[in-house]
């Protein structure tokens, strides 16, 4: 069989498959995630899985999140960095292939299947609409930009949107802001969507008054969603609920960057609660755009609930790869 290895490595978890290249579509195999905590680098890691399964591919594609244009790499939101071509060496690979984490998100879109995403808005048909805006919130806040087609080819466009200012609407927001600027000295998009900015929505929600500069006491964002799903902490339920509209802001102002006419919302946090964020103000800050409004109302909205987009994305890229990119 002729196998390649595929990885995802964010910053909290490294996710490992294999993949059959002959297949006649992608497939997963021995999938095993890794607590990224556990190892010195991702060559460790990749040497750990590859031993477990006992398997010796000799072409890799990994998805990592950093930019990935570069020999040397440095994972933005791990203490890992690496060079490409010595971990390719380093594990005997013919060719190795990088991503960026949410590069491979999109990748994948195209072989989702009508299971592996649930309609928000618009048509449910897969795959959608190009351009697709892809996006998500999970360690960090992905951003990427699928365009093309089943006929002419797709393509994937990687970026690091995440990382775009963020512009508070309301009071609420300028809270969050304010404390985030205090800690940070100036508050993205990411600083807000991620699992470590709904903690910190949630210490803003339970303490408005608390003086810049003392910190809060931050409950685990599991938690939060949690006890706002039970419906009995206010304040979860607020912070999830700003969690939520700010997304939509933020996925809106995408799309318009993007020219799209779908969004696709991937990450390790919002399938938990689709039904509360489609009862919450995504929608309303997602159209609210002024003269912009009855574009968006046209573009269709998905969250991807396959379990390992970035794996299969991996997989995708790494079977549509004629000839090692430099």
């Amino acid at each position: 069989m002729n196998l390649g290895l595929i990885a995802d490595i964010g910053g909290t978890n490294a996710r490992f498959a294999l993949t059959d290249l002959d297949a006649s579509k992608p497939d997963l195999r021995d999938v095993k995630p890794l607590r990224c905590a556990d190892f010195a680098s991702l060559q460790h890691a990749c040497e750990h899985y590859l031993e477990s399964v006992g398997a010796t591919p000799s072409r890799a594609a990994m998805a990592v999140a950093s930019p990935v244009d570069t020999d040397e790499i440095r994972l933005t939101n791990r203490a890992w960095s690496f060079s490409r071509r010595e971990l390719e060496q380093a594990l005997r690979l013919v060719h190795l292939r990088m991503l960026n984490d949410f590069g491979a998100v999109a990748w994948a879109v195209p072989a989702l299947s009508g299971d592996d995403a649930v309609p928000l808005y618009g048509p449910a048909a897969l795959p959608p609409r190009s351009p697709v805006t892809v996006i998500g919130p999970g360690t960090g806040l992905g951003v990427a930009l699928l365009t093309g087609d089943a006929t002419h080819g797709w393509h994937v466009i990687e970026t690091e949107g995440g990382h775009a200012t963020f512009a508070p609407v309301i009071e609420e927001d300028r809270l969050i802001a304010r404390w985030l600027d205090s800690l940070h000295g100036r508050t993205s998009n990411e600083r807000v969507l991620c699992g470590t900015g709904l903690a910190q929505i949630d210490a803003v929600m339970r303490d408005p008054d608390r003086p810049a500069g003392q910190a809060p006491v931050l409950r685990d964002p599991a938690d939060v969603v949690r006890l706002a799903l039970e419906g009995h902490d206010v304040a979860a339920r607020r912070a999830l609920a700003r969690f939520c509209a700010i997304l939509g802001a933020v996925c809106g102002d995408a799309a318009l960057m993007h020219g799209a006419r779908s969004v696709m919302i991937a990450g390790g946090i919002v399938p938990r609660f689709v039904p509360f964020l489609r009862a919450s103000a995504f929608r309303e800050r997602f159209l609210a755009k002024g003269r912009f409004a009855a574009y968006l109302e046209n573009v269709a909205i998905h969250v991807i609930t396959h379990a390992q987009p970035g794996l299969l994305g991996a997989a995708v890229a790494l079977r549509a790869t004629t000839e090692t990119p430099r």
